[in-house]
């Protein structure tokens, strides 16, 4: 009897335990995420890095102001680029699922 019950209690707990690690397998199956919006995604996050590093860069000494000036200029105008062709493929996206265009202003 007690040994039943020891097996019954650990069924049950390895179910609790697993209950998560199946959820989050469907939940990424059901979102697949563009492949193109995922790499934008992910050259954004690196431009900020980029801007980041150079700002710590300036901040050390490590930059003179115009050299700052400049690579700053240039990293911020990447990563504007960047936002718009995210929003591009956010429009299209949307476009597709029948949702309204967002205001671009």
């Amino acid at each position: 009897m007690e040994l039943l019950l020891a097996i019954v209690l650990l069924v049950l707990v390895a179910a609790w335990v697993a209950v998560p690690l199946r959820g989050g397998r469907e939940a990424a199956e059901a979102g697949v995420e563009d492949p193109v919006l995922a790499e934008l995604e992910a050259r954004k996050q690196a431009k900020y890095r980029e801007i980041r590093d150079s700002e710590l860069d300036h901040a050390q000494g490590k930059l003179g102001d115009e050299e700052f000036a400049r690579q700053d200029a240039e990293l911020r105008a990447e990563a504007i680029e960047i936002l718009r062709r995210i929003d591009a493929a956010g429009a299209g996206d949307r476009a597709g699922a029948g949702e309204p265009p967002r205001w671009s202003g």
